[in-house]
């Protein structure tokens, strides 16, 4: 049934609403920075972003932007708007996921990040069975470190996270955590460290150049934590972003790597020469891997089953 009539106007007192092709075209020169980048995304004249944001101003009753170098900044009314809008759209989005749970929950996209070193354990079977079990579900998968895998989740660019050791965050919800493989330090097989007859100290290491990660990945956090620990500072010739660099530089017996051996990647990458040393440590074979969501962020049905998929296969999962 169908009725139709004039729209109701808005109670007394209570202003009309704003509107939201003129929010849209303001929220795009908030993430832009000005007005010329923001008409190139949306594809329309400058003058067409600029004449909303002006309209927008006369409707707050407050200046919206302000110029600063060749660009323009939000003020704090600006601010409030951009965050008032994406409460309006998180609310929006929600309702049309609830239609969504009950029209048809078996489509849809979801977009997941996983640190390198969890794609031999996540991606087959867990992520390649899910994708099998829901095939017309599409899947973007980012590869990223604990920092860029935390910035995601926050800035909602993707729905799950499976993040090693990240930073504590009211933000974040954790679903589940599980140990992770311990921090190992990788070193060809000929190399002097594998003659000594028991868990390594990072004392041990100070003699050898080494290999890390990049600051923005939880392993190179806690080789920090455990240096720290230990009041050593250790030398390392070679900063990566890829744990098969790391893997490389000590099979070339340039020296040591201090990173996660789990078996799953060292089958792949096959380096036989490559042996695996304990840490003494304990900061280095404490490490956990968490399965996470943007607290309060609504899931898709998609992302909901890939989220359930993935606690149900990691084992002592919740």
């Amino acid at each position: 049934m169908s009725i139709k009539g004039p729209p109701s106007p808005a109670p007394r007192g209570v202003p009309e609403p704003l509107d939201w092709r003129r929010v849209h075209y303001f929220r795009q020169v908030v993430a832009s920075g000005s007005v010329r980048a923001a008409a190139e995304q949306l594809g329309v004249e400058a003058s067409a972003v600029s004449r909303a944001a002006s309209q927008l101003e006369k409707e707050c009753g407050m200046v919206l932007l302000e110029r600063r170098g060749r660009g323009v900044v939000p003020t704090d009314a600006g601010l409030l708007l951009a965050t008032y809008a994406r409460r309006q759209l998180d609310v929006q989005a929600t309702f049309f996921a609830e239609i969504d749970n009950l029209r048809n929950a078996s489509r849809g996209h979801v977009d997941l990040v996983l640190g390198e070193g969890m794609l031999d354990l996540f991606f087959d079977p867990l992520v390649a069975d899910y994708l099998r079990a829901h095939p017309q579900v599409t899947l973007t998968l980012n590869v990223a470190s604990t920092a860029e895998s935390v910035a995601l989740l926050l800035e909602d660019k993707v729905q799950i996270g499976v993040v090693f050791q990240p930073p504590p965050d009211v933000r974040l919800r954790s679903h589940h955590l599980t140990a992770s493989t311990p921090i190992q330090a990788i070193v060809h097989r000929s190399h002097p460290l594998t003659h000594i007859d028991r868990p390594l100290l990072l004392s041990d290491l100070l003699a050898y150049p080494g290999a890390a990660m990049l600051e923005s990945f939880g392993v190179r956090q806690h080789v920090r934590a455990a240096e720290i620990s230990e009041q050593v500072q250790l030398h390392n010739v070679l900063i990566a972003s890829s744990f098969k660099v790391l893997w490389q530089f000590a099979n070339a017996g340039l020296g040591y790597a201090l990173t996660t051996a789990s078996a799953p990647f060292a089958a792949r990458i096959h380096m036989p020469d490559v042996v695996a040393l304990p840490m003494a440590n304990p900061i280095l074979n404490r490490g956990h891997m968490h399965v996470m969501t943007h607290a309060g962020r609504h899931l898709s049905p998609a992302a909901n089953a890939l989220l359930a998929h993935l606690l149900q296969g990691i084992p002592g999962a919740l």
